[in-house]
């Protein structure tokens, strides 16, 4: 049965326009929304043009009651019955009890070669650490920031003269390519480990 596949992005969704050029032909799963935190956010509009349903639930409104952006976030998911959960740049961290609800289905894309670096600034960080390598992952959402188990990784070599925006440049190519080939393995209930270089 094919799986039915949510993405929700924050900001230009390009990692959503990868994820959802793969998923045609024999692809196992297939886009099913694309949601935004942010109603303004530039990958809607690229998802509408891919014929892919889009919605929007502004967290400003919401404040600092988390619970309650999540419960329309919630409800605009469940509308769609996803079975995976693609975040995609979705830059609102969700509680544990969003992550209960659709866990085990939730992936997550993160510029750094985990458990190395969660969070923010990691490019920056891999080079201030003089690291040989930087990256990017696919990991399965737990409660824990960007802590559950790696679904894959790509790795890039840091040259001496390196900035984090250059890193970011090299990166970027590698999570289009590493995503897609994680949520194709997955969406066929294959967790074991992609390496790309």
């Amino acid at each position: 049965m094919t799986k039915r596949v949510a993405i929700l992005i924050s900001g230009g969704g390009s990692n959503m326009v990868a994820l959802a050029e793969d998923m045609v032909g024999d692809h196992p799963a297939r886009p099913v929304l694309v949601l935004s935190n942010d109603p303004k956010a530039g990958g809607l509009q690229k998802a509408r043009d891919m014929g892919i349903a889009t919605a929007a639930v502004d967290h400003r409104p919401f404040g600092d009651d988390r619970s309650a952006f999540e419960a329309a976030l919630k409800e605009e998911l469940d509308r769609t019955g996803p079975d995976i959960i693609c975040l995609a740049g979705f830059m609102r961290i969700l509680t544990p009890s969003f992550i209960a609800a659709y866990a085990g289905r939730t992936l997550n894309i993160h510029p750094s070669l985990l458990p190395k670096y969660k969070g923010l600034n990691t490019h920056a960080r891999a080079i201030e650490a003089g690291d040989a390598e930087a990256g990017c992952s696919v990991h399965e959402v737990t409660a824990d920031l960007d802590a559950g188990p790696v679904l894959g990784q790509a790795r890039v070599a840091i040259r001496p003269d390196e900035t984090p925006e250059t890193l970011a440049a090299r990166v970027l190519p590698l999570e289009h390519r590493l995503y897609p080939a994680v949520l194709r393995r997955f969406a066929s209930g294959d967790r074991s480990l992609v390496t790309l270089s």
